[in-house]
């Protein structure tokens, strides 16, 4: 059986899907996978339609030190982003697995959504260059686990009313109830 690093919280209303030592890179499928988490499995389906086709961006906040700056990243607040064909590719075929699956339980696909979606660096593969004056270089690849989870997505929970604040059965934020001293007020 295939170990995952996340246990659903109901096992019959959740589908996964699982890629081990894929050849993609780490930080491109990382960046791709961290956009879709919390996502409604068919919205973020259109999404890296949408990437593919290069009318939206994946944007890069932590392995960006070399990506290129898009109008497209300020849809998240950002500057930087790709187009990672390669990456998003392979994270589609995994949803469309993990879509597949949850059919085969016999769940509504549209009613999923990415509740756990994970990427794990994986083993390097070695091979090598050569180089000026008889050297030898590394030269490898950074391949990476996926796995994705797919639950029935949970009603939003309300907002408290006015009057449940009033009644003191809901406490209102510590910046409220203390203002600029929040930060030093603890309970007992």
């Amino acid at each position: 059986m295939v170990k995952y690093c996340a246990k659903p919280k109901d096992e019959t209303n959740s589908a996964r899907a699982k890629g081990s030592d894929m050849r993609v890179h780490f930080k491109n499928t990382w960046q791709v996978v961290r956009v879709l988490r919390g996502m409604p499995m068919k919205k973020a389906q259109k999404y890296l339609e949408d990437v593919m086709e290069h009318k939206r961006c994946i944007p890069y906040i932590r392995f960006s030190h070399a990506a290129g700056r898009t109008p497209q990243a300020k849809e998240f607040g950002l500057t930087q982003g790709r187009w990672p064909r390669k990456s998003v590719e392979l994270v589609q075929n995994l949803l469309k697995n993990a879509e597949s699956n949850a059919e085969q339980k016999g769940l509504e696909v549209s009613d999923l959504a990415i509740s756990h979606a994970h990427v794990n660096r994986a083993q390097k593969i070695r091979r090598r260059t050569y180089r000026a004056h008889g050297r030898i270089g590394a030269y490898m690849a950074s391949p990476c686990h996926i796995e994705v989870l797919l639950e029935k997505r949970v009603a939003a929970v309300p907002k408290p009313t006015a009057q449940a604040l009033r009644q003191g059965r809901v406490k209102p934020p510590a910046h409220k109830r203390f203002g600029d001293r929040a930060h030093r007020c603890t309970y007992k």
